[in-house]
């Protein structure tokens, strides 16, 4: 891994945008390859809100859905990881 660590773009969905008060943010220096799960605890150590939707969140990382915990996802400069909560209603 040569030069500095990548830095993504992370955008906030629904209840995630209510919680984080935002619709998105650049993350700096964000660990790569990182487990889906890891990336998850990052956000929440910036947006400990966020909890709320622990066990009901998926993240899309370059607009493919990834379930948070242990799948690896290689991440590369200008990412996007996108923050779903369930879509309310049934």
């Amino acid at each position: 891994f040569v030069g500095f660590p990548p830095q993504v773009l992370v955008l906030y969905f629904a209840k995630s945008a209510e919680l984080t008060g935002r619709k998105e943010e650049e993350l700096p220096d964000v660990p790569t390859p990182i487990s889906s799960g890891d990336l998850w605890r990052l956000l929440l150590r910036r947006h400990p809100r966020l909890s709320a939707l622990q066990h009901h969140v998926v993240l899309a990382v370059r607009q493919q859905y990834v379930a948070v915990g242990d799948q690896v996802v290689t991440l590369a400069d200008g990412d996007e990881v996108a923050v779903v909560p369930p879509l309310s209603g049934g």
